[in-house]
C-alpha cells in the first residue's frame, strides 16, 4: 500500500504513519521541513530502507501539493491519502484560540482535492476533524467541556469548512442547521474550483471526529484481544476525550482491516 501523508510531522498523522510503515506500507510524507525527521529514531530506519519518503512542500501551496501527488505516483497508485493538517493555535483574550491562516485546514484540503489523482480505483481519503463542530455535535459535548470548545470557535470554523468540502464531493446531505461556512473559509465560488471532484463522485472517504485530544498512551495496544479500548460510532455521542495515539490506532485499523465498514462515513471516536 502506498500512503500519501499530509500533515503528518506530528500527532495523529505521525502516529498513524508509523503504524502504516510497521505494516509494510510505503509512506510519502509531504513536509514543510523534511529535516524534522533527521534525528527521529522511529522514522529513520524506514527512510534508510526506502519505505518512508520525505518530500518538501507546503499544503497551502497548490503547486506543492500537485508535486507531492506526482512524486507519490512514481511509487505506484496512491492507495491512501492521510490528511491530518492542523495548526498550533495561539491564544487571544478576545478571540480565544486562533490559527493562521484562519482557513489553514480548509485551504490545504481544497488543494488536495483539486489536485487529487484521477486514477482508478480512487485513493482512500481519511481526514481528521473534531467533535463539537456542528450544533448537533456541540450538544453532545459534556457541560464541563463546553467552555473549552467555545474558545476553539475559530479553528472549528476552519474544520467545518473542511467537512463541507468533503460532504460536497461525497454527496452527503448538508444539514441546513449547520449553516454555510463563510467565504473567508471556503473561498469565493469554491464549488466551481478547477479540479474539485464533482458533487457525489468521491465516495472513498472517511471523516473522523475525535473527542478532546490528549497526549496519553494508546489504550488499544494494552487491552485484551478482541477488545478495542475506545468507542467509534456513526454521528455524535457524549464523550470526554481520546488520545492522539488511539485515534492513530483507529486510522490504521480502519484502513488496513475494516475499510468496507467505514468507507463513506463520518464517525466519532472517544473513550
Amino acid at each position: 500500500m502506498n500512503v500519501l501523508a499530509i500533515g503528518a510531522s506530528r500527532n495523529i498523522g505521525y502516529y498513524a504513519s508509523l503504524r502504516f510503515l510497521a505494516a509494510g506500507c510505503n509512506v510519502i510524507f509531504m513536509l514543510r521541513s523534511p529535516t524534522i525527521f533527521d534525528s527521529d529514531k522511529a522514522i529513520q530506519p524506514y527512510v534508510q530502507s526506502g519505505k518512508a519518503h520525505l518530500l518538501k512542500g507546503d499544503a497551502l501551496v497548490q503547486s506543492d501539493v500537485k508535486h507531492a501527488w506526482e512524486e507519490a505516483l512514481t511509487h505506484g497508485a496512491v492507495d491512501l491519502v492521510l490528511f491530518s493538517v492542523g495548526g498550533t493555535p495561539s491564544f487571544s483574550v478576545t478571540k480565544g484560540f486562533v490559527i493562521s491562516p484562519a482557513n489553514l485546514v480548509t485551504h490545504s484540503l481544497m488543494n488536495v482535492l483539486c489536485t487529487i489523482s484521477t486514477q482508478s480505483p480512487q485513493p482512500k481519503l481519511v481526514t481528521i476533524s473534531s467533535a463539537g463542530l456542528t450544533p448537533s455535535s456541540h450538544a453532545q459535548i459534556p457541560l464541563l467541556l463546553k467552555p473549552i470548545y467555545l474558545l476553539l470557535d475559530i479553528p472549528h470554523k476552519d474544520k467545518m469548512g473542511a467537512e463541507r468540502a468533503i460532504s460536497h464531493i461525497a454527496g452527503w446531505p448538508w444539514d441546513a442547521s449547520n449553516g454555510e461556512p463563510e467565504s473567508d473559509i471556503m473561498g469565493e465560488r469554491w464549488m466551481e474550483k478547477e479540479g474539485l471532484p464533482a458533487a457525489g463522485t468521491f465516495k472513498n472517504v472517511l471523516v473522523i471526529r475525535p473527542a478532546l485530544l490528549t497526549d496519553g498512551e494508546c489504550k488499544a495496544d494494552k487491552v485484551r484481544e478482541g477488545k478495542v479500548g475506545y468507542r467509534v460510532k456513526d454521528g455524535d455521542f457524549v464523550a470526554w476525550s481520546v488520545s492522539r495515539k488511539d485515534v492513530a490506532h483507529f486510522v490504521a485499523d480502519a484502513v488496513l482491516n475494516r475499510w468496507t465498514e467505514y468507507q463513506n462515513k463520518c464517525v466519532s471516536i472517544a473513550y
